[in-house]
């Protein structure tokens, strides 16, 4: 009896962008008035439901200006995210608000997608730690980075696919994966959670505490927004003009 031997491994896929789906939500502008109408309301403020929210947009704007934050809690939206590991790990500083669920390297063979910078990706950092900004690369150093990710991948998941060969577990064979490679998650957030992600991974004109965020998360913040933005354009707009502060 011999044994069945492993399929051939997938050859390693390196790709420089980020996928964020909004696979479920709950979440419009009214669910904010509703639920800061009931401190004078009651019940009677289930009414603002079949009511035109642009009639209130007053009322979004005075609740996010004077930092009445918990009328933004009553909705739930829930993204696919598909990132590099070490995006995940800035974006589970975040637990307030959110929810989250990954894949695991324990229960399922991993596969090779793995990060590497785009040509628009600025890949120098000038000045000292808490003072310091990125400047372009140039396009040798882009080759050079790129080319030492992808060398370093592909002998990482060489040994990894070596390792399950042998028999040893998906969960000891993952220590040699590195902090690029794609994972996925389900996370799970309300509109205030929401804001002060945006607040802290987004740079951004209108805010009026700069942030510094990585490019990588920024990629994964600016998606969610987007998609935010259409669920609930005014909360959305008065978020933007009470300087991107989560109130």
């Amino acid at each position: 009896m011999t044994d069945t031997p492993r399929p051939t491994a997938p050859e390693p896929e390196f790709r420089d962008d980020v996928h964020v789906e909004l696979v479920k939500h709950n979440a419009a502008d009214s669910d904010v008035l509703w639920a800061a109408r009931v401190s004078t309301a009651g019940e009677q403020s289930l009414e603002e439901l079949a009511k035109d929210p642009e009639r209130s947009t007053g009322l979004i704007n005075y609740l996010m200006r004077d930092r009445h934050g918990s009328p933004f809690e009553h909705n739930s939206m829930t993204f696919l995210v598909s990132a590099p590991i070490f995006v995940f790990r800035e974006f589970m500083r975040h637990r307030v608000g959110w929810s989250y669920n990954e894949e695991s390297g324990r229960y399922r063979e991993l596969q090779p997608v793995f990060y590497v910078p785009g040509a628009d990706r600025r890949l120098v950092q000038e000045g000292r730690p808490g003072k310091y900004h990125f400047v372009e690369g140039s396009p040798g150093q882009h080759k050079a980075a790129r080319e030492a990710m992808e060398t370093s991948y592909r002998h990482s998941y060489d040994a990894y696919q070596r390792m399950l060969a042998e028999g040893i577990a998906r969960e000891v064979a993952r220590a040699v994966l590195p902090v690029g490679l794609f994972s996925s998650m389900y996370a799970t957030c309300n509109a205030r959670s929401l804001m002060h992600f945006l607040g802290l991974r987004t740079q951004h004109e209108l805010a009026a505490v700069p942030s510094f965020p990585q490019r990588e998360i920024e990629m994964v913040a600016e998606r969610m927004e987007l998609e935010w933005s259409r669920l609930m354009p005014l909360t959305h707009a008065a978020f933007n003009s009470n300087g991107r502060q989560a109130p």
